[in-house]
């Protein structure tokens, strides 16, 4: 009987000491506070990854063209510093499409993957548009060719045209770039998007505000492009219109600084772009 009555006080001791210091659960106040808190940081946090998303979204991007001007470059090697002859804009898709090598590099910005959503700043051009011409119906890209650097026949009109590689200043003439179209042929006077995705333009002989079709705000206020030295990097929209396209592109035309625009002159989804 004493021996049980021991047991029973040591069971009693250890029970109050365990309730004494015992772990308790968390009020509900308490989980609120924690839950409002993991909110608070993920709102704060949130865009910061969505920039480095796209950062990365755009540095594949540039990688895509690097490899695709390794291919052009070895392509006018072969062709004594000429592109192809023609006058389509979609020629290059013709050359090069039964090429091994050309047909493992890619041909979509990761702003624009999708080959279901075309048209706009990240649709693609092709896939399933049912009244495109034969390039757009078997084939897709989001990228496109300065056609200015077609080399012509001697029967063809060559007015404006490269027609090879060997001039100057090829850092500032755009080769191949992010695109609505498979080819653009930007003009100096060409008008920009009366708003964002706007890519509506003409083709009679290229002369409908192409720029349009490169004017994509693909990359935070920014296109990309690999110009005609085959050095890769990112182009400011309003800076398009001081870039070499043609023979008789005027650089200082009337939609830069020299040439008298001002940022209120410019659609409002672009006022607040950088001025060139």
């Amino acid at each position: 009987m004493c021996r049980e009555n021991e047991l029973t006080t040591l069971r009693i001791g250890v029970s109050g000491s365990e309730r004494r210091r015992g772990v308790r659960g968390f009020t509900l106040i308490e989980l609120l506070v924690v839950i409002a808190i993991i909110a608070l940081l993920l709102a704060i946090l949130m865009p910061a990854l969505q920039r480095v998303k796209k950062q990365a979204r755009a540095a594949v991007c540039q990688a895509n063209l690097r490899q695709w001007g390794t291919f052009f470059y070895i392509y006018m090697e072969d062709y004594n510093n000429k592109f192809a002859y023609g006058d389509s804009s979609g020629q290059w898709r013709y050359i090069l499409q039964d090429s091994p090598r050309e047909r493992k590099l890619n041909v979509c910005c990761p702003e624009a993957a999708n080959p279901n959503k075309t048209g706009g700043t990240y649709g693609v051009w092709g896939g399933e548009a049912l009244d495109a011409d034969y390039v757009m119906q078997v084939d897709y890209g989001s990228y496109g060719l300065n056609r200015w650097l077609y080399s012509r026949r001697d029967d063809q009109d060559d007015e404006g045209y490269w027609k090879d590689s060997n001039v100057r200043n090829t850092n500032q003439i755009p080769l191949f770039l992010d695109c609505s179209w498979y080819g653009a042929g930007p003009l100096h006077f060409d008008n920009p998007p009366e708003y964002e995705g706007h890519t509506a333009s003409g083709t009679g002989h290229w002369r409908g505000d192409n720029m349009r079709r490169v004017c994509l705000n693909r990359h935070n206020a920014a296109t990309n492009s690999i110009f005609l030295d085959i050095s890769v990097r990112r182009i400011d929209l309003k800076e398009l219109w001081t870039l070499k396209w043609n023979t008789n592109y005027d650089v200082s035309g009337p939609w830069t600084k020299a040439g008298g625009v001002v940022p209120s002159d410019w659609p409002q989804w672009m006022n607040s772009f950088r001025d060139y």
